[in-house]
């Protein structure tokens, strides 16, 4: 359970960092940022295995680039899902997919992970 709380935290600042950082997302309050993260992390378990695998050639052929498209649409189908969460094209998806993905894998550096 504590494992779940610190991802969701980390999930929250991910998203608050992306609204600061990357031009085109944004956040209408902090209850839509909750939600955002909550949403993100129900995406993540059931929408994007499944587009890992329909995507797998092309990421293949892309070096695994092209997931960073998969998170980009992952988060854009929360965008679509809440109304307080804006991400402006693909673009600005990409960023804070990049920005997602490098918030979460300092903090899984910093934080290690006890499963193993």
């Amino acid at each position: 359970m504590l494992r779940f709380i610190v991802q969701f935290l980390v999930t929250c600042l991910a998203l608050w960092l992306a609204a600061q950082v990357v031009t085109g997302v944004g956040f209408n309050d902090t209850t839509s940022l909750v939600l955002a993260a909550i949403l993100l992390g129900i995406a993540n378990i059931i929408v994007r295995p499944i587009l890992t695998i329909l995507t797998f050639p092309l990421t293949v052929i892309t070096f695994g680039l092209f997931l960073l498209v998969v998170n980009a649409a992952v988060i854009g189908l929360v965008a679509v899902l809440l109304d307080g969460f804006v991400v402006d094209g693909l673009w600005a998806g990409i960023g804070a997919a990049i920005v997602t993905g490098v918030v979460s894998w300092i903090a899984g550096w910093f934080i290690g992970d006890k499963r193993a």
